[in-house]
Order: C-alpha cells, then structure tokens, then sequence
C-alpha cells in the first residue's frame, strides 16, 4: 500500500482552494490584479512540490521546495492584503492563512532535512 505524502496533498488542496478564491473574487468583482497574483502563487505552490518530488537529485528536490516555500510566503501575503482591504472575510481569510502557515512550516522543515542529508549516488 502506498503511503499518501502530506505535503502533495496539502499543497494541492490549496492551490484548488486557490482556484475557488479566484472564481469567487471575479464573480464579486473585487481587484483582477489581486485575484491574478494570489492565483499565480497559491497554484504555484502545488506545482513546485509536484517538480520537487520528480527532482532528479536531492539538490534539485530541495531547490524545487525553496521555491514552493516562496510561493507559499507570498500567497499569505496577498491573502492578508485581501483580509485587510476587505475583499474577502476574516473567517475565510483566516481559513487559507492557516492553511498557508501550515505549508510553510512542513516545507521549511523538508528544506532543512533534505539540505543536512548527503546526497547519494542511488
């Protein structure tokens, strides 16, 4: 039985989450330029840690997760700009931001192990 990994699953769930956001921002009518950076980067996210688990080395699976903790950073960022300018509400807000945290905090975790680890000619 394959085992399910967290972060590739936790990732994608925001970037879908993401995606939701972005349709219910345009339907709202609130600032195009907001939904577009906060799609840009929620998706992102997903997508790196997708590449990172295809990387051909533990070098190039840490460079990949570098960038999903990034786009993770900034997603929280335009999440709380959102927040803040009330363009979506503090409970849903507050929902992603945590999600965002979360992925944060597992990424930065993975960077740290996979950076002390010696890389292996396997």
């Amino acid at each position: 039985m394959k085992e399910e990994n967290v972060v590739l699953a936790k990732s994608y769930a925001f970037s879908k989450r993401t995606v939701l956001l972005y349709k219910f921002l345009l339907k709202n009518k609130q600032p195009r330029s907001l939904a577009d950076q906060l799609l840009r980067c929620g998706t992102s996210v997903g997508a790196n840690v997708e590449e990172a688990i295809g990387g051909f080395s533990r070098r190039d699976f840490a460079a990949k997760c570098s960038i999903a903790y990034k786009e993770a950073r900034e997603s929280h960022y335009w999440l709380r700009l959102l927040r803040d300018t009330e363009c979506i509400e503090q409970k849903l807000a507050q929902s992603l931001l945590d999600d965002a945290e979360e992925l944060k905090r597992i990424l930065a975790a993975i960077i740290i192990t996979a950076r002390r680890a010696p890389e292996t000619d396997a």
